[in-house]
């Protein structure tokens, strides 16, 4: 029986010391951030000028980098972000983290040579994503944190066959929400998951619940340590241990205690279970439950602080506060050794670039020679062609090739893994010069051999924009409903009118399909998350109705849409905030328009230039979702007979219940039959500033009609709302004021704040 390939270990690096722990346990790779564009932004991370000297060090030891661009980047930045990229494509780093769809378009257009993967922040759970993932040149997918190993194996074998890698959260800290898809750190305080500021109000302390629980929401870190042969089954590519905000000992203690286990699988086919190595280091206790697909109150632990202690008084007979003490102690002491050891284990490790000696020679009517040396190797290049010779004659477009010049146009050596040590023209005939042109070739073929036989990338500029005429009609209103007693409204208003589809979409079926076959006026609107035979039923649903338009906040859905050649808008919870990622869609995927986040301020979204011939949308009014969850919060609030969350569970439960934080801060809990599992925020959006501040950018403006429980309250009939929201549209100014009136109390922090 051949023997399985290896899986590959990949290792958080959140600062120099942690990669470099990271390497001596013997990681197969690091993905680390720099200090910009990632999504650990409390993470000490490491600069551009690091970059080159940990590539070296890492190659060195056989050990790849990746680097984290993986947040949502907003126009402002779009410049500062390809400066960044046209220094990175002339690197030997081996894969860039992506999330945002612009930043996808950009590296498929402009710097093809560097290799994308995709992040967790795109929640890739199902076969149409991978697809949508692959047209934009990914070359591996990490699947989201809340797969089970059936689906995790489904998917890997999808994503083979399209020529993809599959990527695998196996170890650390755990989010109840599905990534991507959080949005309470950004409405209280501003501090966006999406842009890697996440400050964690999920492991906040709250009001102590019906349950007895004060962190209802917070959940234990996740280990896949005894699931390896499972993992290996699936196919899997790479395995992932988070930690990028942890210390260097902690990575090392994880990776290598990880590394062990893979050798051991590899070597004796053994799979240990003892995960006592990991317990030494900070944990919130560890579930295996997503990968199990055993998703029950176990995955929940009241205290969001360090269990180590705990676990160690446990395995010596209990937790009273003396053994508590003691295991405290101990733990100092072993983790006290630990940083010892390792700080040791990294001290001879140097990320330094190597120097590099470069001497100039030649005469008149020659080539012009270059001699390198570096501590590995010595070569020589030169200029070529008739054209490329030494002489006199600065009217051909060179001029005087002097120590001041040549160090300038050299001074892209210092960019790689080398620095120029020294640079000697002993063998140069004074006052010669050069064509530009054959001195730029020859630095590139030096470049060449440095970067380890890759061509020399030159600076590309951001492509121009424009920002089209502003369009003088007013926008159109569109509203969003869920329930077949609110259709009457598309006999009240010609507004476009949106049903909201479940996430459960296969158990409902052929009812759906019958709800829109008979309801012509319905514009379908996919949810976020379809996973399994829900993807598959959403596929079914498009070839059955075949829809005129469709709204869909998942990418799966979307490249369905495309393959059908059904016409499709990017809903608000894509994550939409600059211009090149409206290019993106509708240029890879023939999509019609997009809704802008609304995590974007006035000034960020005034930046966005849309693309000809394409719409654009922006809700004004709607329940604000903090965050979805596969997870039941029941569990921790108000209880719950059921031991796991099943299909039945997500089909047939409908529920709600409230959190309130120390603060005073409410937080609604709502489970409607056919979807997971929503956080709300206590009052809804409303915006009507927008209406003045940016006119003529938006073709329409999106009220959400369904009925969710939050604290904002309506006070009058859907009909009337709707009829005050046209008239606000259309620029009357007392309809604006009875909006704010009829629905108390709302907010619209975010526009205020951004991102």
């Amino acid at each position: 029986m051949p023997m399985k390939k290896e899986i590959e270990l990949l290792a958080p690096g959140g600062d120099v010391d942690s990669i470099k722990a990271a390497i001596l346990a013997g990681a197969d790779a690091i993905y680390c951030g720099l200090d910009k564009f990632n999504a650990r932004n409390r993470a000490k991370n490491i600069t551009f000028e690091d970059l080159n000297g940990i590539l070296r060090l890492a190659h060195q030891h056989s050990c790849e980098i990746f680097l984290t661009l993986n947040i949502i980047i907003v126009e402002s930045e779009l410049s500062a972000l390809t400066g960044l990229l046209n220094k990175l494509v002339n690197t030997t780093l081996d894969g860039i983290i992506v999330q945002d769809l612009g930043l996808f378009y950009l590296l498929s257009s402009h710097f093809p040579t560097l290799k994308i993967h995709a992040s967790t922040q795109l929640t890739t759970h199902n076969e149409g994503q991978i697809l949508f993932l692959k047209k934009l040149n990914a070359i591996r997918v990490n699947l989201s944190r809340e797969m089970n190993i059936d689906e995790i194996t489904e998917l890997t074998q999808v994503a083979h066959r399209n020529g993809l890698l599959t990527e695998v959260f196996v170890h650390g800290s755990n989010c109840i929400s599905f990534s991507g898809l959080c949005y309470m750190s950004s409405v209280h305080g501003g501090n966006s998951g999406n842009r890697g500021r996440c400050s964690q109000p999920c492991r906040d302390q709250y009001l102590t619940t019906a349950e007895g629980k004060d962190f209802p929401l917070n959940i234990k870190d996740n280990s896949a340590y005894s699931d390896l042969r499972a993992l290996s089954d699936a196919g899997v590519d790479s395995i992932k241990i988070e930690g990028r905000i942890k210390k260097y000992h902690y990575v090392y203690t994880v990776v290598d205690t990880w590394r062990k286990q893979l050798q051991a699988f590899y070597q004796q086919g053994l799979v240990g279970g003892d995960d006592s190595g990991l317990r030494k280091v900070f944990n919130r206790d560890f579930s295996n439950s997503f990968l199990q697909g055993n998703i029950s109150q176990t995955l929940f632990i009241d205290n969001p602080r360090d269990h180590s202690a705990i676990y160690h008084s446990q395995q010596k007979g209990g937790a009273e506060t003396e053994k508590l003490d003691t295991a405290k102690r101990e733990l100092y002491d072993l983790k006290s050794r630990i940083i010892d050891d390792v700080k040791v284990g990294i001290e001879p490790l140097s990320i330094n670039r190597a120097p590099l000696k470069l001497s100039f020679s030649g005469c008149r009517d020659e080539p012009l020679m270059a001699s390198v040396k570096t501590p590995e190797a010595a070569f020589v290049v030169c200029s070529e062609d008739h054209l490329a010779v030494l002489n006199s004659d600065k009217t051909r477009g060179g001029q005087s090739l002097d120590y001041t010049f040549l160090s300038k146009r050299f001074k892209g050596v210092n960019d790689t893994e080398y620095f120029i040590e020294s640079l000697e023209l002993e063998g140069l005939e004074p006052g010669l010069a050069l064509p530009f042109k054959a001195l730029t070739a020859l630095k590139n073929r030096l470049l060449f051999v440095l970067n380890g036989s890759r061509e020399y990338v030159n600076p590309v500029e951001l492509p121009r924009l424009q920002k089209p005429p502003v369009d003088e009609v007013a926008p159109a209103l569109s509203l969003l409903i869920s329930a077949e007693e609110d259709l009457y409204l598309c006999e009240e208003t010609s507004a476009e009118i949106y049903f909201q589809l479940p996430n459960s979409l296969h158990s409902t079926l052929d009812e759906l399909v019958e709800l829109f076959k008979g309801n012509q006026r319905l514009i379908p609107w996919f949810p976020a998350l379809l996973i399994g035979e829900d993807y598959q039923a959403a596929v079914s649903f498009l070839q059955q109705v075949q829809p005129a338009r469709i709204v869909t906040n998942n990418s799966g859905v979307a490249y369905a849409a495309y393959r059908q050649e059904v016409s499709w808008v990017a809903g608000p919870h894509m994550n939409l905030v600059n211009s090149f990622s409206l290019l993106c869609l509708k240029e890879q995927f023939n999509c019609e328009g997009a809704f802008i986040s609304n995590e974007l301020n006035r000034g960020q979204i005034k930046g966005i230039k849309k693309p000809d011939n394409f719409k654009l949308y922006y809700s004004i009014s709607h329940p604000i979702v903090l965050m979805m969850s596969r997870v039941c919060m029941f569990y921790q609030v108000t209880g719950c007979k059921k031991s796991i969350v099943d299909n039945k569970c997500i089909e047939r439960c409908e529920k709600s219940s409230v959190i309130t934080n120390l603060n005073g801060v409410s937080f609604f809990i709502d489970k409607e039959r056919g979807g997971y599992h929503h956080v709300y925020n206590e009052a809804n959006f409303l915006n009507t500033d927008i209406l003045g501040d940016i006119p003529g950018l938006f073709s329409s403006l999106f009220v959400d009609l369904r009925c969710v429980k939050t604290e904002t309250q309506r006070s009058v009939e859907k009909s009337e709302l709707i009829r005050l929201f046209e008239t606000s549209l259309n620029g009357n100014q007392e309809s604006t004021e009875r909006l704010r009136q009829a629905l108390y109390p709302t907010t619209n922090t975010q526009y205020q704040k951004g991102i």
